[in-house]
């Protein structure tokens, strides 16, 4: 543990940090969780779940918690399987 005061500070802003960047990135695979559940149910708001879980991706990537280019990725993937079915 560290004993400088600007350092156990940094350390405490870290902990938040993660903890916050942790809860963003499981919300954007929970939403990514239920397009795919939505798919396989063929679901008829299927389309509404497409854009909530681009909007959470674009959400995430906007904040750094995911790069801009695997946000990128992620909704080509996402496109791709609604154009599937």
């Amino acid at each position: 543990m560290a004993n400088i005061k600007s350092a156990i500070k940094r350390a405490e802003l870290n902990r938040t940090q993660n903890l916050r960047n942790r809860m963003a990135k499981s919300e954007m695979k929970t939403i990514i969780r239920r397009f795919d559940e939505a798919l396989k149910a063929n679901a008829d708001d299927k389309e509404t779940v497409y854009t909530l879980a681009v909007k959470t991706v674009d959400q995430a990537a906007s904040k750094g918690v995911i790069h801009k280019n695997a946000a990128n990725r992620k909704k080509a993937q996402l496109a791709k399987k609604l154009a599937a079915n």
